[in-house]
């Protein structure tokens, strides 16, 4: 694997595509199906707030610490791969989603309405 992939230079497709070959290699997509991936998704999500389970950690203390970010990233990766695999099982296109959810909350959530760290659920 190239080691040397960032967010910056690394497409969605071909992050799915990688998971996919994962799959497939394995014979696994039997076992991914819908519910199975959420299902995985909450367990991995929950694996990370695990992590921070009693707790107080400042974001200088969190940042501080290398074995704790791996970890988090451990987690944080885990929760990738399979929304990347629940999204191939649906042949869902996430950046079409995200536009979409995004232009719904610009109009859901106006700035004149939501600055200052004004919050609620609409």
């Amino acid at each position: 694997m190239n080691n040397h992939k960032t967010d910056q230079n690394t497409s969605i497709y071909s992050l799915r595509k990688n998971v996919q070959k994962f799959v497939e290699a394995r014979d696994w997509i039997k076992y991914h199906t819908p519910k199975s991936l959420i299902q995985a998704l909450q367990i991995e999500a929950s694996e990370l707030s695990e992590l921070f389970l009693f707790k107080d950690f400042s974001l200088e203390e969190i940042l501080a610490d290398e074995d704790f970010i791996s970890r988090i990233n451990d987690e944080v990766a885990d929760i990738f791969i399979y929304l990347l695999s629940f999204i191939n099982a649906l042949d869902l296109d996430l950046s079409k989603a995200f536009d979409k959810k995004m232009e719904k909350n610009m109009r859901k959530y106006p700035v004149k309405d939501f600055n200052n760290g004004i919050y609620y659920k609409k």
